[in-house]
């Protein structure tokens, strides 16, 4: 029993040491994440950064992006983001992250730098070549593009947009277009409200006045 139990335990170790190699090497890449993303859309991208080097930590990421004309960081505490853009077109083409001094993403970690930008191409796929830089000065490109079934040693960040739904929130509606929209729906949501509430009272006030009206008759009547 005993033996057969060790046997067990042995299998599922090396299973599972297996299944987190295999998870290790695939994580190690920069990714980007979006889910919902469309052509023409606005979107939420998040680049997932792991740091390979055991010895240095990830202290800058450069993405490079495909002439957006709206390009948002999320604050990161630690970080200063800042975005280019095209002088002529005024299309940001690319964002960087630096750490400030005393921060990185140490050896075993990741971090993940999100930015809201849009409207996204036409494209099925969308690639963010990226640029990560570690503190002992090694610098890495994320650029290579995949082709065929076999992966690159360094593939670019790609994304794979949906086609458009056509609700409003790609083809050129702006996030600033739709923020718009819903504060404007809130706010004949609260006008009908107050509209509600006051005639109400109002209703309120007329019954009472009424019946006081009535009350005075009466008193007047047996006077």
């Amino acid at each position: 029993m005993k033996n057969t139990l060790t046997r067990v335990l042995v299998g599922s170790g090396a299973t599972a040491a297996l299944l987190l190699t295999g998870s290790g090497i695939a994580a190690a890449h920069v990714s980007v994440v979006a889910p919902g993303a469309e052509q023409g859309g606005y979107s939420v991208l998040t680049f997932r950064v792991p740091t390979e080097s055991e010895t240095a930590g990830t202290t800058a990421l450069t993405v490079e992006l495909p002439g957006l004309r709206s390009a948002r960081t999320e604050p990161l505490p630690g970080w200063t983001a800042t975005v280019e853009t095209n002088p002529e077109s005024q299309l940001a083409t690319s964002v960087t992250w630096t750490a400030d001094p005393g921060i990185e993403v140490g050896p075993g970690q990741f971090q993940q730098f999100v930015l809201s930008a849009g409207p996204l191409p036409e494209e099925e796929e969308v690639a963010f070549p990226a640029t990560q830089t570690y503190g002992d000065g090694e610098v890495v490109a994320w650029d290579q593009i995949a082709t065929g079934d076999e992966e690159p040693e360094k593939p670019a960040p790609t994304l794979t947009l949906a086609a458009s739904s056509g609700d409003g929130h790609g083809h050129g509606a702006s996030a600033e277009t739709v923020t718009d929209t819903e504060l404007a729906a809130e706010s004949g949501s609260t006008t009908d409200n107050t509209a509600r509430w006051l005639g109400g009272i109002g209703l309120v006030l007329g019954a009472l006045g009424a019946a006081l009206g009535l009350g005075a008759v009466i008193r007047g009547r047996r006077a």
